[in-house]
């Protein structure tokens, strides 16, 4: 199975939001004692073993935008399909540290999610979405491309670690039967409200990313 975490490379984006699934591929490669990462596939990769699985962790370095160009690469080198593809992204639309898996759906503004969607022709791959939350004000960008302050860090690290469980599920279960045990964590107390904005933001966006869905974009961008 092809595990992918999608961030931005260099240090100024390591504390970011944007970067949580950067953080919960290299958590669960250090807990495997995988820490020797090598580049390939237009990003970092590292082979992961977990009882009878195999996992590919990658990394792409492509800049958020361009992301769908490493995974296709990854993919079409292994022959997989997006049934043997797991994303893992953070999430706007849930609350700090929170998950959710899932297979398909839109990408709700998140041009990560666009960018794979576009390479792969298809929305048709598993999510596994670690929830950042919305800022209370400001450019919802700044605050993905911005470190988190300390109170909020250690709330993520909790999703982080959660994560990096799911993912182990994951080899050892299937996704299917994962998935009703990640879905069924406990969520925090506001996670009412977050779901309707993340069930309005899915559908306002869905037809807009149709008719962008075949493009690429052509420079490399952190948002």
């Amino acid at each position: 199975m092809l595990v992918v975490g999608l961030g931005n490379p260099g240090k100024r984006h390591a504390g970011s939001p944007h970067n949580v699934g950067f953080r919960v591929l290299e958590s669960f490669a250090e807990e495997l004692g995988q820490v020797a990462w090598t580049r390939r596939f237009q990003g970092e990769v590292v082979m992961a073993s977990v009882d009878q699985a195999e996992l590919l962790l990658l990394k792409p370095l492509t800049y958020m935008n361009r992301s769908g160009e490493s995974v296709r690469e990854a993919m079409s080198f292994f022959a997989l399909s997006e049934a043997d593809t797991l994303i893992v992204h953070d999430e706007l639309d849930l609350p700090l540290g929170s998950l959710k898996l899932k297979r398909g759906g839109g990408e709700a503004g998140h041009n990560g999610l666009k960018s794979v969607s576009a390479a792969l022709g298809t929305r048709d791959y598993f999510r596994l979405r670690v929830g950042v939350g919305r800022p209370p004000s400001g450019e919802v960008s700044d605050f993905l491309l911005a470190p988190l302050p300390g109170a909020d860090l250690d709330k993520l690290e909790g999703g982080i670690q959660a994560a990096r469980a799911a993912i182990g599920l994951v080899a050892r279960q299937g996704v299917d039967r994962a998935m009703s045990s990640v879905n069924r964590r406990a969520a925090p107390p506001d996670q009412g409200a977050a779901g309707a904005t993340e069930a309005e933001t899915t559908a306002a966006e869905t037809t807009a990313a149709e008719a962008t869905a075949a493009e690429t974009p052509e420079a490399g961008r952190p948002d």
